[in-house]
């Protein structure tokens, strides 16, 4: 893998720092929706083709090519078909989708229109989470605006000389973790309770009321605009060789500048600590980080040095990228409480549907309980161990998957750890 640009290189491109960018005014001023209409000057296998060759991997969990995902929508087909932007962003430790609603809304808007032209949709809708309400109306005010500029609509036949027009709407969840799943969320739109579904068939041959839809994140779409305009081969050139271009990182925990930061896949993980959000407060050691959100699998703080904020890489330690929201405990972390507290997070948002998920993530959390309270022992970890085993690979969805790693490789991670906060917590009660 070559290495990843210096930081000191990379110009942002998803947030960059022009003032007011959200406003349409501004960021006409600064070439938008121009890209559409450069698209539009493509056919649709053209666009979807640069996509590809630019190596753009999903920025919302699993990494997965974007434009191969594209390619999966039916040409022909008497259907109409649909693509649903993911703005759930429910994942504890990830945070960074609502930068883009907040700072630069015109560039998802456009990166949608994008992909309308490229895939003949008929419509868009924008998934934002309930808890969003503040960002859920900087994304219609957008939306708004978009509409009466002729750039959403029946006026983009006049707007941009073509046939192709196409509506976008936004859709409030209610506030559930599952309807991050993208069935779920389709099942949530439609107005049904947000069971996941079984697969096959796959949203792309049997989505929205039945017919084709792609799923895409809020940054994987945001890309998009920007890859048209400067390339594929630009976007190649940055960041790591088989994860390539800017990602946004979120940096939480015990780190001295937490925020989102948009820099180049492939990033040292202790860079991107130390460097980049200031290091650990008083200089403490770092016992435990989780690089893509709650549910990825943590790595111990012995083991960073080397590793780099791709997908490759992060799969060969034994963790994921996931939404690269990068969680960093410090040396006095009790990992007992962290466990109780991640998993009482996924107990309350498992739909139910699934009883290796619905009941194993209760029994989790009644030992947690036991452990964290005084009343354990190190043999609770083995039962811990084996519930999070059954679960795993049991569920119709990756919930299942999601409240089983944590548990399942700190355990395996951390035993020496966990076993003497067992016999410090027994010796206090």
């Amino acid at each position: 893998m070559k290495r990843a640009n210096a930081m000191i290189d990379y110009q942002p491109v998803i947030l960059p720092s022009i003032p007011d960018l959200h406003r349409i005014d501004v960021y006409e001023q600064h070439r938008g929706y121009q890209h559409i209409r450069k698209a539009i000057g493509m056919t649709p296998d053209e666009v979807i083709n640069v996509v590809k060759a630019s190596g753009l991997r999903g920025r919302g969990g699993a990494a997965f090519p974007t434009g191969l995902k594209w390619s999966f929508m039916p040409k022909e087909t008497d259907k109409p078909k649909y693509l649903c932007v993911n703005g759930d962003e429910s994942e504890p430790g990830s945070f960074k989708d609502r930068q883009i609603f907040e700072f630069n809304p015109h560039l998802m808007i456009e990166g949608i229109l994008i992909a309308g032209w490229a895939l003949g949709l008929r419509a868009a809708y924008i998934y934002i989470r309930g808890e969003y309400e503040t960002w859920v109306r900087m994304v219609e005010a957008a939306v708004k605006d978009a509409y009466e500029r002729g750039y959403i609509g029946e006026r983009m036949k006049q707007t941009f000389g073509t046939d192709f027009a196409m509506d976008i709407y936004v859709h409030r969840g209610a506030g559930a973790y599952i309807c991050g799943e993208e069935s779920s969320l389709m099942n949530s739109i439609e107005g049904k309770r947000p069971y996941p579904r079984v697969k096959p068939p796959f949203p792309a041959q049997y989505g929205l009321w039945g017919c084709p839809t792609t799923i895409n994140n809020v940054e994987t779409i945001a890309n998009v605009p920007v890859i048209i305009d400067r390339g594929p081969d630009w976007f190649k050139a940055i960041g790591a060789e088989k994860h390539p271009g800017p990602i946004l990182y979120g940096i939480s925990g015990h780190v001295n500048k937490p925020g989102v930061y948009e820099l180049p896949t492939g990033m040292l993980l202790t860079e991107l600590i130390h460097e980049v959000a200031g290091g650990v407060p008083g200089g403490k050691r770092i016992k435990m980080v989780i690089p893509g959100g709650s549910s990825m699998p943590p790595l111990r703080g012995d083991q960073l040095e080397g590793v780099r904020m791709d997908a490759d890489s992060l799969k060969e330690v034994g963790s994921a990228i996931g939404t690269a929201g990068i969680m960093v405990m410090d040396e006095d972390t009790d990992l007992t409480r962290v466990l109780t507290r991640i998993t009482h997070f996924y107990k309350v948002e498992s739909c139910g549907q699934c009883t290796p998920c619905r009941e194993g993530t209760g029994w989790m959390l009644k030992v947690l309980h036991r452990l964290e309270h005084g009343d354990g022992a190190s043999a609770d970890l083995d039962l811990l161990h084996s519930v999070a085993s059954n679960i795993e690979g049991n569920t119709v969805c990756a919930l299942g998957d999601a409240a089983a790693w944590p548990v399942r490789f700190t355990i395996e991670r951390f035993r020496a750890e966990l076993e003497a906060e067992i016999r410090a917590k027994s010796s206090h009660s």
